[in-house]
């Protein structure tokens, strides 16, 4: 207790050499926190929107369907499996049928994916509904980032071309009931949906789907022949994977904030050893042991990021709540980076994140602090008395 008093009073006695270290230490702290809760943000935010729109609870796969490899598609259907059309009766999964096509829109050809989806399902967040008036036709609906690129808009209509599972080309007129946004552009881009029903009778592929998504609280029915469990970890892959590069390359500049606050901390410790050698020989005349001067000056360092994490908060706080709660405002070229994102970005600052940065900033703290210390311990009373440390 008296070497902490001891040490917080010389750091209060330093002033302004003190409270620079200080503030400078605080926008590591700040610094830190901020970054990693955006990229936290960005990876709740991406995962919640994706997993509601498209992913719900996991997806099962016809064993031939491979989303990389668009040749696939046309082999990639099945009847759906006793245990997955169970779940579908009851309204906690649903199934969607993926066939390639190709739209003319404007007199252009497009080559699109025609994907057939339930009216009337409630698992994914996709408008379905839209789907059921068909007073004017087949209706279809499409992202504004589709509509965006084709000119297509509410109440045009458009012809789909497509194969059928015996390979004899056919064609359709349909209508586009609605164009909907939505932040997930595995559901937009390139893709038109029109009901279920439909698409099976045109490519003559009855009581068959390409998937069959589950709700998200559904448990998986275990082993079905033919179809392949895909989790949500295992959905989710890409975007974690990207997310935690992303975050790596911004690990470059903790470093070096870190590196540069250290650096001060370790030139002030120099620094104080140097000019309080008469002080160091008088507290070892008066029985302070050489151990208890290190730990004098190891606590007078790691003092400095207490004193951060205090100055930090003053106003690191009121700046995160306010950016957490009002969020970043996205430019229109965000769209385009393959996020889920949408008009803006909401950081998450999790306890775990404020004391775990706060925990390994005070350590690598008082080890900078301890470093240039263990000269001390081959100091000899009568030298320091003399202003010599060697």
């Amino acid at each position: 207790m008296l070497t902490l008093t001891l040490a917080l009073r010389n750091l209060l006695h330093a002033g302004l050499r003190t409270w620079l270290n200080v503030v400078a230490l605080s926008f590591s702290f700040v610094a830190i926190i901020f970054l990693q809760g955006f990229y936290d943000g960005l990876n709740e935010q991406v995962e919640r929107a994706t997993v509601a729109a498209l992913y719900g609870g996991g997806q099962y796969w016809h064993s031939s369907y491979d989303p990389y490899d668009p040749l696939t598609l046309d082999d990639a259907h099945g009847v759906i499996p006793a245990p997955l059309d169970s779940l579908i009766a009851h309204r906690q999964a649903t199934p969607i049928l993926i066939r390639p096509a190709t739209i003319y829109p404007q007199g252009r050809f497009r080559s699109v994916l025609l994907k057939g989806i339930d009216p009337d399902q409630t698992v994914l967040s996709i408008p379905s509904a839209l789907l059921k008036d068909r007073s004017h036709g087949i209706p279809a609906i499409i992202g504004s980032r589709m509509a965006h690129s084709t000119g297509l808009q509410k109440g045009d209509m458009v012809t789909v071309q497509w194969r059928d599972v015996h390979g004899t080309f056919d064609a359709r007129d349909v209508v586009i009931a609605e164009v909907f946004r939505s932040t997930v552009q595995d559901i937009d881009n390139e893709q038109i949906w029109i009901p279920l029903d439909e698409l099976r009778r045109f490519t003559r592929t009855p009581d068959e789907a390409t998937i069959v998504v589950l709700g998200q609280r559904v448990a998986p029915p275990g082993s079905v022949g033919g179809w392949d469990f895909r989790d949500l970890s295992f959905l989710l892959r890409d975007l974690h994977t990207l997310v935690r590069m992303k975050s790596v390359g911004a690990s470059i500049l903790y470093l070096l904030l870190l590196f540069l606050a250290m650096l001060a901390i370790f030139d002030t410790q120099v620094l104080s050893i140097w000019r309080r050698r008469k002080e160091m020989g008088t507290l070892m005349a008066l029985g302070m042991t050489r151990g208890g001067v290190i730990r004098l000056f190891t606590t007078e360092g790691a003092l400095h990021s207490i004193l951060a994490a205090l100055v930090a908060a003053m106003y690191g706080i009121p700046l995160m709540a306010f950016v957490a709660n009002t969020g970043f405002a996205l430019p229109n070229a965000a769209d385009t980076m393959g996020f889920a994102i949408g008009e803006k970005l909401f950081p998450v600052y999790s306890p775990s994140l404020v004391v775990g940065t706060t925990v390994l900033v005070c350590l690598v703290t008082t080890i900078v602090s301890f470093l240039p210390t263990r000269r001390i311990a081959h100091l000899k009373p009568t030298d320091a008395l003399r202003g010599k440390l060697s």
